[in-house]
């Protein structure tokens, strides 16, 4: 089966090639890179001829709130119109827990629309809703970053392995299109500072954790329902621990 993963060379993305790869499957890792650009449109009906599956795991190089928007709509569009065209019979992409209510934030409310526009083609999709992987850590930590202090909030989270994820869009890759969203997450669920005060604490990171309420999220307030789901399609098993011992950090 040929298979595109849009956004091939990024954390998920390279993964996922590698391990359909590994299964035998003819995968191509399409990227700006690679000559395959969603947002021109280059390269997209020549990489999509003769595709079974695509899978959209790209993300926008800006979250400046104008920049993603416009990102995820031309990238969607480009990318639905070219999957129309070469007969792709299965839709693919990656997006959050929670997506809808955090649409305070440019960046959800561009990942909204992205869905909006896959559930509208007419091609049978699947939506992969993942909760944070634990390699976004950094990232959290350095958004709610004051001077040498990390706010965060105390919200509940459910982090998992990005492999896990992949394990997650591999299964989805394979099996028939849902049309529909379905959920991922770790198998832990706990609040976000103690997550990033564990992360800062094992990193030997000097910044001082703040546990702050009003704490936002990529511009989003959040509360104990925001970033989880009780809709779980699958449950990873790997425990943020085990896993940050295994990392070459």
């Amino acid at each position: 089966m040929k298979i595109v993963i849009i956004g091939g060379s990024g954390l998920i993305g390279s993964k996922l090639v590698y391990k359909l790869r590994q299964l035998d499957h003819e995968v191509i890792a399409a990227s700006p890179a690679s000559g395959v650009n969603t947002v021109t449109g280059e390269g997209l009906d020549e990489a999509l001829k003769g595709t079974q599956v695509v899978v959209d795991v790209a993300n926008s190089p800006s979250f400046e709130e104008k920049a993603v928007m416009e990102f995820f709509e031309t990238s969607g569009r480009n990318l639905l119109k070219a999957a129309a065209a070469n007969g792709v019979r299965h839709h693919i992409a990656l997006s959050v827990v929670g997506t809808e209510r955090l649409q305070q934030s440019g960046y959800f409310r561009a990942k909204l629309a992205q869905e909006r526009l896959i559930k509208a083609s007419g091609i049978p999709y699947t939506i992969l809703h993942s909760t944070q992987f634990f390699e976004f850590a950094h990232s959290i930590a350095q958004a709610g970053t004051v001077g040498d202090e990390v706010h965060i909030s105390p919200a509940a989270i459910q982090p998992i392995a990005s492999d896990e994820v992949v394990d997650a869009l591999t299964g989805i890759a394979l099996g028939a299109p849902r049309n529909g969203t379905v959920e991922v997450a770790g198998p832990v669920r706990m609040p976000m500072d103690e997550f990033i005060r564990f992360y800062l604490s094992s990193t030997e990171d000097s910044r001082q954790l703040v546990t702050d309420e009003r704490a936002l999220y990529f511009g989003s307030t959040l509360n104990d329902a925001t970033l989880v789901s009780d809709e779980v399609f699958l449950l990873g098993k790997v425990k943020y621990e085990d896993w940050f011992r295994a990392q070459p950090y």
